[in-house]
């Protein structure tokens, strides 16, 4: 039966020790590198560090191109938007504030990217009249119903579309993003209370405009 003391030297590895059991060795010290947080990304990048920049990147690229998305950049421009953003992170990164959390800074960066580009008023008239979303979908088990869900689906972007920038910008970032009050009135830099005066806004306008469809279909 195996003692203790055998156990221990089991898993001794290293320098040799010599004691009145025999052969030692030292505990292996292994070292474990610790993941940074956003916050220690966010210090380096401030400092210049590239990489530092690439694992943000990693970290919230998915998020990023989904509010660019949802902010209803078109499907050619999304790429170039998310780019811009995070090129942006790092000329801005020593403007970051530690009071916020990055991921909401750096969604706010994005905000900031989509309004420069409805800037240009034909990106912008393109924006409202010929966007196309294009979907990839499997062959259909049940057609009916999934004509139906695609439909609703349909509906819901193109009435997510006309809402007014700002209202669609706190409903976006609230309702599908999933981010608190406090943390979108910090993203958009206006009072909370605004917040959510344009999201009640923004969901009377799209139930409107879906019971509009409804009717007229």
């Amino acid at each position: 039966m195996q003692g203790f003391g055998d156990r221990e030297r089991s898993i001794y590895v290293g320098t040799d020790r010599r004691g009145t059991a025999g052969t030692q060795r030292e505990p292996a010290r292994e070292v474990i590198e610790a993941v940074p947080s956003d916050a220690v990304l966010m210090a380096r990048i401030a400092e210049g560090d590239l990489d530092a920049l690439g694992q943000l990147y990693d970290r919230l690229e998915p998020e990023v191109r989904r509010l660019v998305r949802r902010l209803g950049a078109l499907p050619g421009d999304v790429d170039d938007l998310v780019q811009l953003t995070f090129l942006d992170v790092h000329r801005s990164a020593a403007n970051f504030q530690t009071g916020r959390t990055p991921r909401s800074w750096v969604l706010g960066v994005a905000v900031m990217i989509v309004r420069r580009h409805r800037r240009s008023l034909r990106r912008w008239i393109e924006n409202m009249t010929g966007h196309v979303f294009e979907r990839r979908r499997a062959p259909p088990k049940a057609p009916d119903e999934m004509l139906e869900q695609c439909q609703e689906y349909s509906r819901f972007e193109q009435a997510l579309e006309r809402l007014s920038p700002k209202r669609r910008e706190a409903f976006v970032l609230v309702v599908m993003e999933q981010l608190s009050g406090d943390a979108a009135a910090a993203v958009l830099g206006i009072p909370v209370a605004t917040v959510w005066t344009r999201l009640h806004h923004a969901r009377r306008d799209l139930r409107s405009m879906l019971d509009e469809r409804v009717e007229d279909a």
